[in-house]
């Protein structure tokens, strides 16, 4: 059972309080009080969801209201109903009312002014709306008020002094709203509050009062991006009551007071991303501590002996200081410590040999130090470790063997250390272990023929690992990262190094590799980074290598390639091109002769250049055809064995056709409407030509057919036969019939028949005349075409899709492939979310779904795929997050720069100074900041930024998201839903994430590490 955080079940317990008596439900009732819940149904535009409220029944039926034992109307629960439109005057009638929970739907207009009538009211929630305008200075009307919750709106100006009268308030919450003005010193008069939320607002900039220090009852206070300056009051010291302190992310300063360690109650303290400096508070009493969070400031000195005393201690973070010193020899000795996150300062010693013994460890980061000595021997003992982060610092000795036998390892950097030996076995194969990056040490032994199954990043570079590459490397089917360059591997490069489908980056140079590469490149679609620079390789450059459609970085040099260069490399987009010092000959290809390449070929003393390159001979030759002009006789000779080649082919063609119409008149043809058609199966069948093919995918080819009426369909062809790879296609044709044939929403592509036979299977689509979204964000002709409010649009439109699927269907579908290629824009611009291949219908609501395999793209693929195949609806929502950031930076999905995915660049651009305003704006696209939209770009910056938080829970749902987007693309202004659902969400995840990637040179990317 969730454990629910003690703010919460306060809050809970006082709704049961006020409803803990059972009403009576009489034939004495007001029907004054009817006829007003009638009049606030109309206002909602008599939404179904509260079908139930008639003017032939008794109110006190209704399932959403509540009444006393007189009849009177006491309560109206109708929290997430889906409400929208205003509250109009008519709640005033209901002046009995002692609960009214309107949280979660999208009200819309001011304050309702009506509800200040209701004296009575002791709880008022209207989180998470669209309320707007101030609050209203006449709050105080509402004297009996214990519970207010205005938090997930749209109110601005400041917050009202006379909040300060309601003097029975225990919960105060006003966080994630536009409130731009002050935060009045008579809160402190609410002696009796013991929730404080006023997080994420704008408000002027401002110290805390002092006066906050009387709120003896004061149990939360949550105040993270609220602005404020200065230091922390000296009379915090007061606060007695305090479990939970969080001033996270404002621009406060000075010392950390030393009293506010001795508040016996304390369970939480954040205090991260802010400007404190000095040491941390040597003495320490509050002994109830679980989670200490001082990241992110200017601390000093060393960790205070103290912290070994916090038995209750789960998470410790003071990474991203100046702290120096040893660390405490007791914190190793802390049975609950599950997050151990110090890296980035300048601490030295060794660290405590005890730390993993007698807790659950977690997480183990203590990167860019100053450490000596052994890794701890026991770091795994508690069978729950993820992440051993140790790089850069002075560590050496072996990997302890007892790291070999962790199996929930997912991530292990200790590169740039003194480790030595060979690597335990065990690590290599993990079952959990997503990234293993070992670079700058002095290991050694051979690559195992095995390595864990979700391996995606392998770094090893700079140590001296020897042996063969195993030849069935093509069971590293998840690899997506390989760098092993300055080695002492031989042998040749097998050719189950070419069958690794999602490899972007293999970088082998500087070792002892030799032979010919492999001719044939089975999978190399993905691949971005090839450098087998500094071998002994030798032969032909192999042709394929034209064939790679991503490849930007190839480096040959330094071997003994020999023969010409392949003119198929011209067809390349390379951005770096290094074939020096081979013994190439020929001529290079006209694409690649001009001054952009022009270092890419030296020491080659048998190849020419038509252009005169440097250090290369001059050869003359048509730079149009490649070849030297022929003569009048070769000419003629070449027209007769044309002419001849012409007369076979055209006899070869008509064989094929009859042949092809005889098998035809032989097939059956079903064809499965789903959708009223104006067309057969044969108008279909007639236009399967190659002239028609329009795309490619992993299932078959897509052709644009015209049908009756000049009507244009999208047909994708899926061949079938019985070997391994068909079966999967079989299962993708299967899971979109299944899919598209059973949902209908015009942000989703229609399916409109399926046509199939004993050896093919067709599935039309309408057409789709723009393309898809990655050709207008990212296609060379297209870039920068697209302005800021179609954008949004097609946000908004694939956000309905995804919000149809998800929380409309009967049975919610996850698409597991939502990326811009998949969302088609019709010639209006409007969203249609596409290729349903992957997509998987959850058997029960909320309930996460088992897959046998990682399913997506790289880039998009949420970061929970590398640990679990339980997932949900939110991959969905990671996803579509990777999306908008595309949208607002412009920037592709798989490279947010050199080394990260486009998301973590995201994270690490919002963080990574002190203004984060100013940084999410240099996110922007270049060709879009100086438009007028620029508010609203910044918030969906942050919305795909809470889209993309590592942990599933913490992602909003799509209809939040969509909420948010239409708020945006109807108003004018920003939805209800901002930066956090909750304290964990928003800046804390990011540097969740953030906190895994301890040198800015050396980020990673977060769908193929731990985070």
């Amino acid at each position: 059972m969730t454990k629910l955080p003690f703010f919460l079940a306060g809050e809970l317990l006082l709704i049961t309080l006020l409803f803990s008596v059972p009403f009576l439900v009489t034939s004495q009732f007001s029907t004054t009080e009817r006829d007003a819940l009638l009049e606030l149904k109309r206002g909602w535009g008599d939404s179904p969801a509260v079908h139930s409220w008639t003017a032939s029944s008794s109110p006190c039926s209704w399932p959403e209201i509540r009444c006393s034992g007189d009849g009177s109307v006491t309560g109206i629960l109708l929290n997430n109903y889906n409400l929208s439109g205003n509250l109009t005057d008519a709640i005033s009638v209901l002046v009995n009312l002692t609960v009214l929970d309107l949280g979660f739907n999208f009200f819309t207009g001011n304050f309702p002014p009506g509800i200040l009538n209701c004296s009575r009211l002791r709880f008022l929630d209207l989180s998470q709306n669209y309320f707007v305008g101030d609050v209203p200075a006449s709050i105080d009307r509402l004297k009996s008020l214990q519970h207010l919750d205005l938090s997930g709106n749209n109110f601005t100006g400041d917050i009202p002094s006379t909040i300060g009268n309601l003097t029975q308030l225990r919960t105060l919450n006003l966080h994630m709203n536009l409130l731009n003005g002050s935060y009045p010193a008579e809160i402190s008069n609410l002696r009796n509050l013991e929730n404080l939320r006023m997080a994420y607002n704008d408000f002027s900039m401002a110290s805390i009062p002092p006066e906050f220090g009387k709120l003896k009852n004061l149990k939360y206070l949550w105040m993270t991006q609220a602005n404020a300056f200065g230091g922390i009051p000296e009379s915090f010291s007061n606060l007695s009551s305090l479990m939970h302190l969080d001033l996270s992310m404002n621009n406060m300063e000075g010392e950390i007071p030393g009293g506010i360690f001795s508040l016996k109650n304390l369970t939480a303290i954040y205090l991260y991303h802010n400007r404190f400096s000095g040491s941390i508070p040597h003495v320490i009493e509050s002994f109830s501590l679980i989670e200490l969070d001082l990241s992110m400031n200017n601390l000093t000195g060393g960790i205070p002996e103290d912290f070994a005393k916090l038995k209750q201690l789960e998470i410790l973070h003071l990474y991203s200081n100046n702290l120096y010193g040893e660390v405490p020899p007791g914190i190793g000795l802390l049975q609950n410590l599950k997050n151990f996150r110090i890296f980035r300062n300048n601490l030295s010693g060794t660290l405590p040999p005890e730390i993993g013994i007698h807790s659950k460890l977690e997480s183990f980061e203590v990167c860019n130090n100053e450490f000596i000595g052994n890794l701890p021997d026991k770091l795994c003992a508690g069978g729950t470790l993820f992440g051993v982060v140790a790089f850069n610092n002075r560590l050496s000795g072996q990997i302890p063997n007892s790291l070999g036998n962790c199996k929930t390892l997912r991530t292990m950097q200790l590169y740039n250390n003194n480790f030595s030996g060979e690597v335990p076995f065990g690590i290599w194969s993990a079952p959990n272990m997503s990234s293993l990056m070992l670079s700058d040490n002095s290991f050694s032994g051979e690559l195992p023929s095995k390595v864990a199954w979700n391996l995606t990043r392998l770094e090893i570079s700079n140590n001296r690992f020897s042996g063969v590459i195993p030849p069935n490397m093509s069971s590293w089917a998840s690899l997506i990262v390989f760098l092993a360059s300055n080695n002492a591997f031989s042998g040749t490069i097998p050719q189950g190094l070419t069958s690794l489908p999602n490899l972007i980056t293999l970088v082998l140079d500087g070792n002892s590799l030799s032979g010919e590469l492999p001719s044939q490149i089975i999978s190399w679609k993905s691949l971005n980074t090839l450098n087998l620079s500094r071998n002994e390789l030798w032969g032909r450059i192999p042709s394929a290598f034209g064939s790679l459609p991503n490849l930007l970085y190839l480096d040959l040099s330094q071997n003994q390639f020999d023969s010409e260069i392949p003119p198929q490399l011209g067809q390349l987009r390379l951005g770096s091109l290094n074939l020096s010092s081979n013994k190439l000959t020929g001529r290079i290809p006209y694409e690649l002769d001009n001054m952009a390449y022009e270092n890419s070929f030296l020491n080659n003393p048998n190849l020419c250049s038509s252009n005169s390159v440097s250090g290369l001979l001059s050869c003359s030759y048509d730079k149009y055809r490649g070849a030297k002009k022929m003569s009048p006789k070769i000419l003629a000779v070449v027209l007769v064995l044309a002419l001849i080649l012409l007369l076979v082919a055209v006899s070869v063609v008509l064989f094929t056709v009859r042949n092809w119409r005889r098998k035809r008149s032989l097939t059956t043809w079903k064809l499965t409407s789903f959708q009223r058609l104006d067309f057969t199966e044969i108008n279909v069948l007639s236009s399967l030509v190659e002239s028609n093919v329009i795309g490619f995918g992993a299932s078959g080819k897509v052709y644009k057919v015209a049908v009756d009426r000049g009507q244009n369909v999208a047909v994708k062809r899926i061949w079938s036969d019985k070997n391994t790879t068909n079966l999967f296609l079989e299962k993708a044709f299967l899971a979109e019939i299944q899919t598209l044939g059973s949902i209908r929403h015009s942000n989703i592509v229609k399916l409109l028949c399926c046509i199939s036979s004993d050896d093919s299977k067709l599935l039309v689509y309408e057409y789709v005349e723009n393309e898809s979204l990655d050709q207008w964000l990212h296609g060379k002709i297209r870039k920068g075409a697209l302005d800021w409010p179609t954008r949004l649009k097609i946000a908004v439109g694939a956000a309905q899709g995804l919000c149809h699927m998800h929380h409309d269907c009967i049975q919610p579908i996850i698409h597991r492939d939502v990326k811009s290629s998949n969302i088609l824009l019709d010639d209006d611009f409007n969203a249609k979310i596409a290729d349903f291949g992957l997509a998987k219908i959850l058997i029960k609501n909320g309930e996460a779904n088992t897959m046998s395999t990682i399913a997506g793209s790289f880039g998009y693929i949420a970061p929970e795929y590398a640990y679990t195949t339980k997932v949900n609806e939110k991959v969905d929502v990671y996803s579509f997050g990777v999306v908008l950031l595309e949208l607002v930076t412009g920037r592709e999905a798989s490279r947010g720069d050199e080394h990260t995915s486009l998301a973590e660049w995201a994270w690490k651009k919002h963080l990574g100074g002190d203004d984060n305003n100013e940084n999410d704006v240099e996110a922007i696209d270049e060709e879009m900041r100086g438009e007028w939209y620029l508010e609203e770009m910044r918030m969906v910056f942050k919305l795909g930024l809470m889209c993309t938080s590592w942990l599933p829970g913490s992602r909003p749902s799509m209809k939040e998201v969509l909420q948010v987007l239409e708020g945006l693309g109807n108003h004018g202004r920003k939805g209800s839903w901002d930066m956090s659902m909750s304290p964990f969400l928003g800046e804390e995840e990011g540097k969740y994430i953030w906190s895994y990637r301890c040198d800015p040179k050396k980020l990673r990317d977060a769908n193929v590490s731990l985070l």
